[in-house]
């Protein structure tokens, strides 16, 4: 399904936990980093499109989190050309997405990355709010600035989130990025 315009709709999920660090997902052998993201089928809102792609992405269902908020409207971005499906060039420009921004009140152990038969991450981890988006594909990454910026407004300050400026890396002290785990790592199997 792609408008007039030539963007497919898509929700992007952000989800914070009880540290207000954010779920960072690593693709599927690479080395890339994403948050959970996926179209929005025929007939589907972007909140139901958001709760199926967070099962489908992550395995969490609705009672494993809560909405904080959303954009007020899509945010969109252009893919290049050369990542464009063959069928699709000459209608297809590009992702116009609503962005949710989730309180994960689960356990890390209901992190279920091989939900579904082709999973989209093989390792996780929690980082901090501004994660740097240097690992984010390019054309993605202003996305991502503006969806974070947005939803901001929305995060409890008091559980040791800092506003800082645009473009300005965190500071934590004493903060060390966890490293990724990988589902065997949060479910004890091998």
């Amino acid at each position: 399904m792609i408008d007039k315009d030539g963007y497919r709709p898509n929700v992007g999920i952000i989800i914070l936990n009880h540290r207000n660090e954010v779920f960072w997902g690593k693709r599927v052998n690479q080395h890339a980093w994403q948050f959970p993201q996926g179209g929005i089928k025929y007939g589907e809102s972007p909140e139901q499109a958001m709760f199926r792609e967070l099962n489908e992405e992550v395995g969490l269902a609705r009672h494993h989190v809560r909405i904080l908020g959303r954009t007020r409207g899509w945010l969109r971005y252009e893919v290049p050309d050369h990542w464009i499906k063959r069928d699709w060039r000459g209608n297809y420009r590009g992702q116009k997405q609503i962005w949710y921004l989730l309180r994960f009140v689960a356990r890390d152990c209901d992190v279920q990355l091989r939900a579904c038969e082709r999973p989209e991450f093989d390792a996780w981890r929690w980082s901090d709010y501004w994660v740097p988006l240097e690992s984010v594909i390019e054309f993605k990454r202003e996305v991502y600035q503006r969806a974070l910026n947005e939803l901001s407004r929305f995060v409890d300050r008091s559980r040791g989130y800092r506003r800082i400026a645009r473009g300005r890396e965190p500071v934590r002290d004493g903060y060390e990025a966890p490293a990724p785990q990988t589902e065997a790592a949060t479910t004890g199997s091998a």
